[in-house]
């Protein structure tokens, strides 16, 4: 069975609490030996931790998403680097910028992203961004700050070709998810083909983003697999061959622990 890695997931999440155990046996199931899952809150960042601690097959990221970066405590900032300082917590995130709806002033998402930047630099991890109706600002930022070397991903990215160009040179990954198999979303699939194969990613955003096949329902790991067939599709290239060229991408990005850790 192929060896395949959910880069971006939210277990955490209360779609799953009824049936985590049978999610992620479907996971396994399916070939999945590895889950990012990404903290967007200080207590999802919490949740995150416990998971991975519990179940090998998660890995933990932790940060504030964008859109509530305005709704943090006090001492926000040192509880999240606590948290990051654990060994299965391999990348910082989900940060980064949201200007499609802006729950958080910009001024303050921007502060916030250029705060877990300096941690992911202080602890040498890499980041997961999002970035939404963001791509010229979240890109000026990470221009300005000192990066991690590792850099990081850019999750579900939605952007076009210049700048998923730009991300590049700036050392990051690219991820895809549900969306690249949509009848309408031609344009992400002509990016696939620009994306270099050893920058490529793939994820589910779980519980969001379902695949066509299950779009409108709620999204879990397993289906993971169905983003890497149209991408081997529309790559003309075998399922078997991709696979393993995104579980080589994603050990190198996480660190070989990702899947290391049964």
């Amino acid at each position: 069975m192929n060896a395949l890695i959910d880069t971006h997931a939210h277990l955490d999440f209360p779609q799953f609490n009824n049936d985590l155990e049978q999610v992620l046996k479907r996971a396994y199931k399916t070939g999945i030996v590895a889950i990012m899952n990404a903290g967007t809150d200080e207590n999802s960042s919490l949740r995150s931790v416990e998971l991975s601690k519990h179940y090998s097959q998660v890995a933990a990221a932790v940060g504030i998403h964008p859109h509530g970066a305005a709704r943090v405590s006090n001492g926000w900032l040192e509880k999240l680097e606590k948290l990051a300082a654990e060994d299965t917590v391999l990348a910082v995130g989900e940060t980064g910028l949201d200007f499609y709806r802006t729950l958080s002033p910009r001024s303050i998402q921007e502060q916030s992203f250029r705060d877990h930047i300096a941690l992911a630099c202080k602890l040498e991890k890499p980041l997961i961004i999002h970035s939404r109706e963001a791509h010229s600002e979240t890109l000026q930022i990470l221009k300005e700050e000192q990066l991690p070397s590792c850099a990081g991903v850019m999750h579900c990215f939605s952007g076009e070709r210049e700048q998923a160009e730009a991300f590049l040179d700036l050392g990051f990954y690219i991820s895809l998810a549900g969306p690249l198999t949509y009848p309408r979303s031609h344009a992400l699939r002509d990016l696939l083909n620009y994306i270099p194969p050893d920058r490529l990613l793939f994820e589910t955003d779980a519980p969001y983003l379902a695949p066509q096949a299950y779009r409108s329902r709620r999204n879990e790991p397993a289906y993971v697999n169905l983003v890497y067939e149209r991408a081997a599709l529309e790559l003309n290239q075998g399922f078997e061959k991709l696979a393993e060229q995104v579980y080589v991408n994603a050990v190198r990005l996480f660190s070989d622990t990702l899947v290391d850790r049964a």
